[in-house]
Parts: C-alpha cells; structure tokens; sequence
C-alpha cells in the first residue's frame, strides 16, 4: 500500500465531510487508505464517517486523548509506505496526493515532507514553512520584531519569510496540518511524542527528522486549504499557554541544559507577558462600548440636570442634591447598559437598532421604577425622558463614528453579504441553491454559474467560470460558492487566489452534504451556512431564552400553591419550577426522539416542546424531526410563550 492518511478529528464535522470529500478525489488511482481517529465528538462526526464514507477506517475513542496520542493510534495501524497526517479542517487538490508521492519517491533523502497552505480566502499562510525556533528566532517572533522585518534573514526565520514560497526549499519544520511521513523514517525515530497533548509536536518530529539525516521538504507545487489559520488562534488565552508550554518541552528535549533553561525563563516570561497582553485585549475589546456608552450617558444627563435645573427647578437658586449625581443617575446609567445588553446591543456584529431599543426597554423600566419610589427619590421625570432622547441621539452617532473609522465589529443595518454565485453544472447547482435558499439567512440574488468554460449563459445559468470577474463586478456579488462536486479542489484555489482582490467570501457545498464550509476560520460559526439550524444558536436568543425561563420560574414560585391546583403534574410543576430557575432544565425545547441526526444546536432538556403548541397529538417522527428542525430555525421567545400559554397545564411533566 502506498499511503495512509492519518486525520485526528474532534467535533467539526461539517469540515470533515468536506475534507474526506477531497481526499476520495485524490485518492483515485493511489493504493492508499483512510483512518480518522475521532476524539470523543459529539457533533455526529462518527456517524456522517460510518454512513457517508464507509470505506474509511474509524477509531472511535470514549474521551479525548489529544493530538499526539490519537495520531499515534492512526499511525499504529497504518499499512502505507507513506503516512500523510492530516487536519480535519483541510481540503486538498485533486492531484496532491499524487505529487507528493511522486516527489517522494524521487528524493529518497526526504524524511518528510509539507506544501503550500492557502486559507479560506485563498491568501497564504506563513506557517506553511517554518524555522528552527531557537532562542534568537523565538525572541524575534515574541517580541514582534519579526513582523517588522518579514524578509529579513535574520529577523524572520521562524516563519523563513526569506525564502520564496513559490519554490521547493528544505526547511526545518512543517506544519502538523499536513505532514507526509516517510513510513521507515517513523519507524526509525519514533512516533509522535506524546507529552505534547496539542501543538509543538510538529515541530518536534520535524526535528527529530533532521536528527536522523534525513530533509523535510517544503513543495509548495500542490496546495491545500487550511480553515484554521494563526491568526484565529493568537488571541486566544489558552493557545498562548498550551502553544509556548509545548516550546518549553520541546527545549528541554532537546537543547542543553544552560540554552534550556535560558529557554525556558524566556518563554514563560512571553507567556505571561502574551496572556496578559490577550486578557487586556479581550477585556477592553469587550468593555470598550460599554465604558463609550456609559460616559455618553452619565455625561449627557449630568449635563441635562444641571440646564435643567438651572433654567427651570432651581431658576431662583439651589441645586440637585448630590444624591443624582453620585447614585440615582449611575443607577440610570446601569439600568440603560443593561437593557441595551439584553436587547442584543452588545452583541457582535454590533448593530444601532439593538441600541436604541434597549434604551427605549430601560426609559421604560425606570419610568416604572420611578413611580414606586418615595417622594424623596423622586428628582424629575424631565431628566429621565431627556436623558433618554439624549442617548438615542448619541449612541448610534458613537456606532456611526466607531463604523466610519472600520472597527470591525459594528454594523451599519442588517449585513447584506446575500448576492451569490454558485459554481456548478445544472443538478448540484441546483441542489445547493435549495440547500441556500432553506438556511438562516435570506438571499437577495442568487446567480447559477457553469465550471465548463465552454458552456455559454442560458435563462437558468448566467455564464462560466471564465466568466466570473465580470459577473461579480456587474452583479455586485458578495460571496461565492463552489460545488466541490463538479469544480476540481485545484480550481477552487485557483480561482481563489485570482478573485483575492474582488473582496468576496468563499464558500464550497461538499457533495452530497447538508451545510455550505465557509471562509477563513474552523472557529467563526457564521462562516457554515446549514439547513436553517442557527437561530436558536444564536447568542441573543439563547439569552432571551435563558432570562425568559428565569423571570417565569421566579414569577411563579411565590404562586405555586395557587398554580399547582391547575396542573395536571402538581409535585413536578414544583420540581420543574426550581429546576429550570437554576439552569437545569428549560421551559420549551426540543421533542426527544431517537435516532434524530439532525444534529440541532444544543439546548437545555424542556418541560414543553414545540408538539404542545398544537392541538393533534399524535405525531410520527418524521413530523416531529420537521418541529423541532423549524423550532431551532426559526427561534424567538414568542414561540416559548405561545407554547407555555397554550400548554400552561402540563409544566408539571
């Protein structure tokens, strides 16, 4: 056998499907196999690999024995010449596995062997090739000296940005994501060290392989998408500590113990120094509109109370008792923050109709609270109302500022990434639009194009891949979706890397599958178009659900007894109530049936489920599949109230 194609997965199989899809194009005509090596998923990954690729090898493990280890089990039972460990989160070319082999076999000196990765949008990824990290080229990339000088010799031999990523080099260390091994070589050095639970074991084996006298190649004359790119991970908090915790294993393996330790001090202090910088980060990246907010508000309705007061309360003379200014506005302030937190203001992308709605929710609920306050607490309702109007004014001009200087994550209106292209002859075309057209989100344009380039636009079709540069200017498209089906891996990126400046996202419909993989990131969910599942995944409505079955249970425990003399189920109306005001159970939910592949965003177990909102009762599974799938999709609280109202006897179920 010639090679064995080792892939590590754990919950993301979406991005599996897609990637087994390319292996079996690339596999033809090669004596080779298939092993994944699933970590304990959850997200139905077993499953999709038992009925959609039966010819692949499935190690199915009951808890999460990380990269190494799980690699190590793939490579174990390996029969190839060649192993090719792979990530999950990858899509190759059609004819990768035959240029590798085939430079493989023509360089007995190489041990080992990596290619060009691309991301979701086509741009290279640095890490592709990289550098010993000695002390020198790790103070360099910490420091971010290496990022100013990104040619230099000196400065960038981590990522070795001086050598052309267009040309074959030998390098010190691949990439884990697509690593080919040479068999005999793994056999001679050992398999992969299983002390790194997650990254620094690629760059160990690499080493291990020059050790031994052999090359590790970078051919960049094939290449492969890589959804996980660096730049989704270094913000992360426990990336920062996992990755530079694997170099410091890796330096006391194999370096002296003086250059070690030395190591070692440098890395821990880049550690804490990192993990700060990304704490502070996240911190301030997540409060900033928060402390903008705030400021506006209490300073607008200070402002407000003292021309208020001035021209109208206090004309003759006096003032405010200090009692506004140091608790009853903050109080204000903070009701309004939190109404707008509620009402979704805060959430990314950061949209102004969330804001004001939020203002308007908390104006009213400190109007309320105004009412039943002494009269001593009573200052003016002028200043609440002005200070209202003051903050629907100010708050969307501080989003209209923040959107005018490209902070990423506020959004003018509702994001309008809904013109598309589909690539791909009449059948899957076709199919994939249906699959569009049932998601979540709401195409305004949807154009079919052909892959042949020789087939000429008709009524259905709008023209060829030859075709699509024009077609994206004329059209003003914004994304556009490859049928991997009938559109070769290799023209994928092709085509990728020759739209890159059109400012388009890239999405590939696997064949035969239920979800559309999208551009740069494994992590980013709104990058994977499925079947319409997503509203119920939703931060904001989770929210909104969460706090929904938190008021009622809080509403109904001081007049249980009264309600229990209405429930079917007193005693478990009771339960119910104290269940589900701490978090272990929700009011409504999903119907519960075996053997449901649906794989539905994740919910608390209910009491209620979208069956109790009808009158027939009795409900085949293909109908309940049809509830529950249209209950994710098309989620907001109204539906669990309808349902609660409608079904209010049986919350003791």
């Amino acid at each position: 056998m010639k090679i064995s194609v080792v892939i590590v997965n754990y919950n993301v199989e979406y991005f599996l499907d897609q990637c087994l899809t390319s292996l079996r194009k690339a596999m033809k005509g090669i004596e080779g196999e298939i092993i994944v090596v699933d970590n304990n998923s959850v997200d139905g990954s077993c499953s999709l690999v038992k009925k959609k690729f039966p010819e692949v090898q499935l190690i199915a493990n009951k808890d999460n024995k990380g990269f190494s280890r799980a690699n190590n089990q793939g490579i174990k039972i390996s029969k190839g010449e060649y192993v090719l460990i792979l990530n999950p989160d990858t899509v190759v070319e059609d004819d990768t596995l035959a240029k590798v082999i085939d430079f493989m076999d023509k360089h007995p000196d190489g041990g080992a062997l990596g290619v060009k990765m691309v991301d979701g949008s086509g741009k290279f990824l640095p890490e592709s090739k990289r550098g010993l990290p000695t002390p020198s080229t790790a103070f360099y990339k910490m420091s971010g000296i290496s990022s100013l000088f990104p040619k230099s010799k000196r400065f960038s031999k981590y990522h070795l940005g001086y050598l052309d990523e267009n040309q074959i080099h030998k390098v010190d260390i691949l990439a884990g994501a697509f690593m080919l091994m040479r068999k005999s070589v793994l056999d001679e050095i050992g398999l992969l060290d299983e002390d790194f639970f997650m990254y620094g074991e690629d760059i160990d084996l690499s080493y291990r392989v020059i050790k031994a006298g052999y090359n590790n190649y970078y051919y960049p004359e094939t290449r492969i998408i890589h959804y996980k790119g660096e730049s989704t991970k270094k913000s992360s908090v426990n990336y920062v500590l996992v990755f530079y915790n694997a170099i410091v294993i890796f330096a006391r393996k194999h370096f002296t113990d003086n250059n070690a330790r030395a190591f070692a001090t440098l890395i821990k202090v880049a550690v804490y120094f990192r993990a700060f910088l990304a704490i502070i980060s996240r911190v301030i990246s997540r409060l900033s509109l928060p402390f903008i907010d705030g400021t506006l508000l209490y300073g607008g309705a200070y402002l407000i109370k003292v021309l208020w007061g001035r021209s109208f309360i206090y004309s003759e003379g006096g003032n405010y008792p200090i009692l506004l200014v140091t608790a009853v506005l903050p109080a204000y302030v903070t009701i309004w923050l939190l109404s707008v937190y509620f009402a979704g203001g805060y959430d990314r992308p950061v949209k102004i109709r969330n804001s004001i709605s939020g203002l308007l929710v908390g104006s009213t609920i400190i109007l309320v609270l105004y009412a039943l306050l002494p009269e001593w607490l009573r200052f003016s309702r002028a200043l609440v109302l002005l200070s209202s109007f003051w903050g629907i004014l100010m708050l969307p001009a501080a989003r209209y500022v923040l959107y005018n200087l490209k902070v990423p994550w506020v959004q003018m209106g509702e994001k309008q990434n809904s013109r598309f292209v589909i690539i791909g002859d009449t059948q899957e075309a076709n199919r994939v639009l249906g699959l569009l057209k049932t998601s979540i989100i709401k195409p305004e344009f949807v154009g079919l194009v052909f892959p042949d380039d020789k087939k000429a636009g008709n009524d259905e079709f709008i023209g060829n891949i030859s075709q699509v540069k024009d077609i994206i200017e004329i059209y003003k498209i914004d994304e556009v979706i490859f049928c991997s089906a009938d559109v070769k891996h290799h023209t994928i990126i092709d085509k990728m890397a020759e739209w890159q400046n059109a400012n388009i996202d890239y999405k590939i419909a696997p064949e035969d599958g239920l979800s559309i993989i999208g551009s740069n990131s494994i992590h980013t969910r709104g990058d994977l178009y499925t079947f319409g599942i997503n509203a119920i995944g939703k931060i904001q409505n989770r929210r909104n659900k969460r706090l929904l079955d938190f008021a009622l249970s809080l509403l109904m425990l001081p007049v249980s007894p009264v309600l229990m003399l209405i429930q079917n189920k007193p005693f478990g109306f009771i339960r119910n109530i104290i269940q589900t005001l701490f978090n272990y159970k929700s009011w409504v939910g999903y119907y519960n049936i075996k053997d449901d592949h649906l794989n539905l965003p994740k919910i608390k177990n209910s009491v209620l489920n979208p069956t109790d909102g009808l009158k027939a009762k009795n409900f085949d599974n293909r109908i309940i599949k049809d509830l529950n799938l249209l209950y994710a999709r098309d989620y907001n609280i109204w539906k669990d109230i309808n349902i609660i109202f409608y079904a209010f006897r049986e919350l003791g179920r």
